[in-house]
């Protein structure tokens, strides 16, 4: 069953995107080897709530919730994760088995 993988991205404005920019580029197609399929990636975003406000959002939908843990599991990942760590508050929910 998929599971997808759903984030708010919050942008620092004194850090500005910094590494963020490039994790960006180098996320997606770690995320795609193992079978996740983008369904949004935008800064088009409209909030209902004054609370939530996000500069970014992503989903990502995975074939499964295996496929979703070891992509963010994988060495490749752990290797980048600090340019998105390190740089902007990033939300996640997984939604899905």
């Amino acid at each position: 069953m998929s599971c997808y993988f759903m984030v708010d991205v919050y942008i620092d404005e004194n850090k500005g995107r910094g590494a963020y920019s490039d994790y960006i580029e180098k996320v997606k197609p770690i995320v795609e080897s193992f079978g996740g399929d983008y369904l949004v990636r935008s800064e088009t975003v409209t909030s209902f709530s004054p609370q939530r406000k996000p500069d970014r959002v992503i989903v990502i939908r995975f074939p499964s919730r295996e496929k979703l843990d070891a992509c963010f599991a994988s060495e490749e990942y752990r290797q980048i994760m600090h340019e998105r760590a390190d740089n902007v508050d990033a939300r996640a929910l997984i939604v899905g088995e």
